[in-house]
């Protein structure tokens, strides 16, 4: 008969509900540690506009937004990008 720790054959530890209960904690334990790597990839700290600094690259890059995936040198040069569309827009509503 097979052992599965501590003495306890496997007739036995499927009649307790132990090797049941052993298969249901890792399953909770492995959905916990891979989602938790899933949500956590960004470090977010999203400003108004839905960008932020790269710390570790430099620049300034947007995800959420009217820019969305578009990187910037730094926050001014975006702020004159939004200037620029909105300019344009305005010009193009007036016609």
């Amino acid at each position: 008969m097979f052992k599965i720790g501590m003495g306890i054959s496997w007739r036995n530890a499927i009649q307790r509900g132990i090797l049941m209960k052993k298969i249901i904690f890792s399953f909770l334990l492995l959905t916990v540690f891979s989602s938790s790597s899933i949500a956590f990839a960004h470090g977010g700290g999203l400003d108004s506009y839905g960008c932020h600094n790269n710390r570790k690259q430099g620049g300034y890059h947007c995800h959420r937004g009217e820019f969305a995936g578009q990187s910037f040198s730094s926050k001014a040069e975006m702020l004159q990008a939004t200037q620029k569309s909105t300019g344009k827009a305005d010009r193009e509503n007036k016609k």
